[in-house]
């Protein structure tokens, strides 16, 4: 779950990043519009949560760009919650507007709402060879037996049960777990399956296929990852 939060002022910046990295998710973060416009073009993030009032590039301008593009959910913040801003805001094109200074359970609730919303439907648990994994619960276990996983072993795995026992490559990984920030040089991916085969035991369940990535075997004889409601 990646999410681009769009921000001037930096030590508010700095809190929601860190708020949000608690919760699971991937965080990119620009201080104003015309740099947020440009991480767009890049990435496709799940939600932008966006300051109304920013340098360079106003947010209005930055959510009706966002709004043609239809990518990305748009969360507006503002300092004001009076209701014709509310309607503004929504009449640009943001999928919901968030007044400041706000309840920060209520800003996670919100992006995971908006995320539900523009996610594909799919059963939210999955399972292969004796792993079960709750996206939303943020829980993971191998025959009853909890794993306690890093927010980055946790994103590895997840993309691996997700993938239906196809190979995940490790620059996949790298995008969809790590930030912008991550060096494509890096053997952080290499370490993280480490760490995580030696948390889900044996017998192994992680393969590696040489010059191409990462897949999830049978492990303990099943056929491959399942997925249930």
């Amino acid at each position: 779950m990646r999410v681009l939060l769009v921000e001037d002022e930096q030590p508010l910046a700095g809190y929601i990043e860190a708020g949000l990295r608690k919760h699971g998710f991937t965080v990119d973060v620009a201080f104003d519009g015309r740099s947020a416009l440009d991480k767009c073009e890049i990435t496709p993030y799940d939600v932008v949560v966006l300051d109304r009032d920013l340098p360079l590039v106003h947010g209005d301008a930055v959510c009706r760009r966002l709004a043609q593009r239809g990518v990305s959910r748009v969360l507006m913040l503002t300092a004001s919650d009076a209701v014709e801003d509310r309607v503004g805001g929504l009449m640009l094109g943001a999928d919901d507007y968030l007044g400041k200074p706000f309840a920060f359970s209520e800003l996670v609730a919100r992006v995971h709402a908006l995320i539900r919303r523009s996610a594909p439907a799919r059963p939210p648990v999955l399972r292969a060879a004796g792993v079960t994994l709750d996206p939303a619960q943020r829980m993971a276990e191998r025959d009853g037996r909890l794993l306690r996983l890093t927010p980055k072993e946790f994103g590895v795995l997840q993309q691996l049960l997700a993938s239906g026992g196809d190979v995940v490559s490790a620059e996949t990984l790298l995008d969809k777990v790590w930030d912008e920030y991550a060096d494509p040089f890096t053997n952080a991916v290499r370490i993280t399956v480490g760490t995580l085969r030696r948390k889900l035991g044996d017998p192994p369940l992680i393969e590696t296929v040489t010059g191409a990535g990462y897949r999830i075997g049978d492990g303990a004889g099943q056929s491959g990852p399942a997925w249930c409601g």
